[in-house]
């Protein structure tokens, strides 16, 4: 599968990439080749005022925190819990990046592209939720996982972790 099949296939689905939707960014101490996806936050109006103006400036906070790449667990923990007190509404923007510093040469960025890439079609395709729901995270983790050849037998045997052929899909699933 090619980072360019895939882009053709996104748009061909009506999902025209917006502006900056590729990016290769310093992920500092995150260990990861790549991402997807930015948390957009509203803010929803509130009884209070002066609460209203508290979630307001926490919520600038974090976003500059992720405008510079710093957001932690903490952060969406956060916004999901400022969610289910119906002070904020979570989406899930579409955007991929690239951690400059983890990927170790060309075949990782293409791999990690192609996983990414996939990500953005399922949301494309469905009515996926990865903020809300974790069966949509998990579904579309194993989908861009296997098709992106992460779990491929020759992977796994390069780096030594198939210890049996049989039933060795289970034992992937479960890492």
């Amino acid at each position: 599968v090619t980072v360019q099949f895939l882009m053709e296939r996104l748009m061909d689905m009506g999902c025209s990439p917006p502006p900056g939707f590729i990016s290769c960014i310093d992920c500092g101490d995150k260990q990861a080749g790549a991402g997807f996806g930015v948390v957009e936050e509203t803010i929803m109006s509130s009884a209070s005022e002066s609460a209203a103006e508290e979630y307001r400036e926490e919520a600038k906070e974090r976003k500059m925190r992720q405008c510079s790449n710093k957001t932690t667990l903490e952060d969406l923990q956060e916004q999901i819990k400022a969610q289910n007190e119906g002070k904020a509404r979570l989406r899930l923007l579409p955007e991929i990046f690239l951690c400059q510093q983890h990927l170790v040469n060309e075949e990782h960025a293409h791999q990690s592209m192609v996983h990414e890439l996939i990500h953005a079609i399922d949301l494309c395709r469905t009515k996926m939720d990865p903020i809300n729901n974790c069966i949509h995270m998990a579904c579309t983790e194993i989908r861009a996982e296997n098709l992106s050849g992460e779990c491929g037998a020759v992977r796994e045997a390069i780096n030594g972790r198939i210890k049996n052929f049989k039933g060795h899909g289970a034992e992937w699933f479960k890492r």
